[in-house]
């Protein structure tokens, strides 16, 4: 891969976008490469959690690569955001396995697009974020006008994008954009840190949780039902045997995902 680094330690895959030099900047060629290790990654059953960071100290991502669209037409705008949402973004969101994203520096546009996506974020004291969009004659197109308003309300959505300005990372956890700040230098570490405790639990039942918990987003979709579902699909796994056989014996368990 190109544009993408990638590290495992005991469970946890880190991946970087590397693209220092661009600020990180999403290019259709960064793009695909996110979504190809991210379906590699959720059909590994020896990772149990995703970090998802931006090379440097400067930016997670602070934005598209606007060269590559400041020509198109209607079609192909749209077109580019259905692609881009569908390889991506809702793939993302929807991953059986849980993504952290490591915000350090400039998430603005489509890299604050990809940290919503993520289902926790934590963010470098240092973190600025927004969806400045509309200075370009342009909206979101990422998911951003849908994540944003569910993460922080209808008005502080609108407000941040139509004045197409930024927050700060303690603005941002006031609004419950992000999880967390952490001091830079320890942003990574913090994540490994949840990470960690993430992997003890079992990854079925955290797979389970995910589509459940996105379902209460989806247009037509019961969410109380689809819990019920998947509280149900729980009992029917190995891990759900090895949790309570464990707790019983008064003893950690071993869960194998399965």
């Amino acid at each position: 891969m190109e544009n993408i680094l990638f590290a495992d330690a005991e469970g946890i895959r880190t991946i970087t976008i590397n693209r220092p030099s661009q600020l990180n900047a999403l290019n259709k060629k960064t793009i695909e490469e996110l979504s190809e290790i991210l379906s590699i990654s959720e059909n590994d059953n020896s990772i149990r959690v995703i970090i998802i960071t931006g090379a440097g100290d400067k930016a997670f991502v602070a934005g598209a690569d606007i060269k590559e669209f400041a020509n198109f037409n209607i079609e192909q705008g749209a077109a580019l955001s259905k692609e881009g949402q569908e390889k991506l973004f809702n793939k993302l969101e929807n991953l059986s396995t849980p993504v952290i994203a490591a915000v350090n520096g400039f998430a603005l546009g489509g890299g604050l697009e990809l940290a919503m996506s993520a289902h926790i974020r934590v963010a470098s004291d240092n973190a600025k974020m927004g969806l400045p969009e509309v200075s370009l004659g342009v909206i979101p197109g990422y998911g951003g006008t849908q994540r944003l308003a569910q993460l922080i309300g209808k008005g502080r959505a609108n407000e941040l994008m139509f004045t197409a300005g930024m927050v700060s990372a303690e603005d941002a956890f006031r609004m419950g954009l992000v999880n967390h700040v952490v001091p830079q230098a320890e942003l990574l570490a913090t994540c490994v840190k949840m990470a960690t405790r993430i992997a003890r639990n079992s990854p079925k039942a955290i797979s389970h949780a995910i589509s459940a918990v996105n379902a209460g987003f989806k247009e037509g979709v019961d969410g109380f039902e689809k819990e019920i579902i998947e509280f149900g699909k729980c009992f029917g796994t190995e891990d759900f045997k090895e949790g309570t056989t464990a707790f019983i014996e008064k003893r950690k368990p071993s869960f194998t995902g399965k």
